[in-house]
């Protein structure tokens, strides 16, 4: 299994951006997915997850403002990413449960300037 992110980059503060993790391997449309994010000096922290049947949920600092989604036939999760905040400055990772391993994206850098 493998994870590709992109779609990272430097935003102004309200400004969008929308991630996109390619997965190749073993993976089907089946597995839950999800994005982290790491800050500087920070723990990794779950952002969105998308589950086999649709079902998503979110951080509570990022509800009404991302959307994850899939798209099933391209193997690919996205995050779309709205009213970006200095705050959201992380480098953002991808992940997967292939039982019994957690697969990781190599992640991109998402800067929000003020």
């Amino acid at each position: 299994v493998a994870l590709v992110e992109s779609g990272g980059g430097l935003v102004q503060a309200g400004g969008s951006l929308r991630l996109s993790c390619a997965a190749s391997g073993n993976i089907f449309s089946t597995n839950a997915m999800g994005w982290y994010r790491q800050a500087p000096g920070k723990q990794r922290e779950l952002v969105a997850g998308i589950m086999s049947g649709g079902t998503t949920n979110y951080a509570d600092s990022v509800k009404g403002q991302f959307t994850i989604s899939r798209d099933s036939a391209k193997n690919t999760v996205y995050l779309q990413m709205n009213s970006l905040k200095p705050e959201d400055t992380a480098v953002y990772y991808c992940n997967t449960l292939v039982a019994p391993y957690v697969y990781w994206g190599q992640g991109t850098q998402v800067t929000v300037s003020s």
